[in-house]
């Protein structure tokens, strides 16, 4: 039976606890078998909580490595129960894709002293699995990131594996809410290797402070939905809020031939298509204030509607 370590929150097993770190969780009693081929899943029972508290959902597409993952659920493990479902790599680039075929693999690992699991499938799938079949309740949130990088701008936000997550706590009735960091510098790569490094941990620790202040407004507001929030690398309590749109902007090519006929992911720019950037997300970003945007998956939308009737029969 998987319980918890009143002393360190830590996931533990009636056997003794898994000493490496990426070892597969001990089988429960309440072990759910699917189809043959199919994942096998544990449904975990939190004892730390009582059922008042809050039970947040937290994963990421940086996966279990991301520096900011420990910082982000110490601070959230201020408003109730969380869990940690993570890829176990980074899943980057994916949105909000599901695992059809593959089995998914779910383990349990001890980081930075606190019990998370990992899963060997996308951002969305930890969500999937996270909500209906490996705890005994469903979360009350789903909490993604923060992300290495804005997650603004209409093609990489379609593109995004954080906002994919959300999405997936969206659709099933959960309010869900995702969060990047970003920087209104020009040199990316010089940046995304600082926010890799172990210099950038005290900026984590800070955006996880105030990441999850917001989540508590939003708990707080009780409104259902799905929204995405830029955080500038310098942000704090006083930073500028604005509540924004989506940025209709693209991007250009994005994969390089490497050899003969094989091409790998080259990161590419945003591509401006004239469209009016005015109170966008990528228009916060450039003023280095935080971008609140309401998302939503495919569905009705009066924008397209003149298209719409274009294809009407006459």
């Amino acid at each position: 039976m998987l319980g918890r370590d009143e002393r360190t929150g830590s996931l533990l097993t009636d056997h003794q606890r898994p000493t490496p770190s990426e070892s597969v969780a001990e089988p429960s009693r309440r072990l759910r078998e699917g189809e043959p081929g199919s994942a096998q899943c544990l449904l975990l029972t939190s004892t730390k909580y009582g059922p008042a508290m809050t039970f947040i959902l937290l994963t990421n597409d940086d996966g279990i490595g991301a520096l900011g993952l420990p910082s982000f659920a110490e601070a959230l493990a201020g408003l109730g129960e969380v869990e940690v479902v993570v890829p176990d790599r980074e899943r980057s680039w994916l949105g909000k894709a599901i695992t059809r075929f593959e089995p998914v693999e779910v383990r349990q690992v001890e980081h930075n002293g606190r019990g998370m699991l990992t899963t060997t499938g996308f951002p969305a799938d930890c969500v999937q699995l996270g909500i209906h079949a490996l705890f005994d309740r469903r979360p009350g949130i789903v909490v993604s990131g923060i992300n290495v990088g804005y997650n603004h701008g209409a093609a990489y936000m379609q593109s995004s594996g954080t906002v994919g997550a959300v999405l997936e706590g969206a659709i099933a009735g959960v309010p869900s809410i995702a969060f990047s960091m970003g920087t209104a510098g020009d040199d990316w790569n010089a940046w995304k290797q600082w926010a890799e490094s172990i210099e950038s941990i005290p900026t984590w620790e800070r955006l996880a402070g105030l990441a999850t202040s917001m989540v508590e407004q939003m708990l707080t507001a009780g409104i259902a939905g799905a929204v995405s929030i830029g955080l500038p690398d310098s942000a704090d309590f006083t930073t500028e809020r604005r509540v924004t749109t989506v940025a209709k902007v693209g991007y250009d090519r994005l994969f390089s031939e490497t050899a003969p006929n094989v091409y790998m992911h080259t990161f590419g720019g945003l591509v401006d298509t004239g469209a009016d950037l005015a109170g966008t997300d990528v228009e916060a970003a450039s003023a280095n204030v935080i971008a609140i945007t309401p998302i939503e998956g495919a569905g009705h939308s009066e924008a397209h509607r003149p298209l719409a009737e274009a294809l009407l029969v006459e």
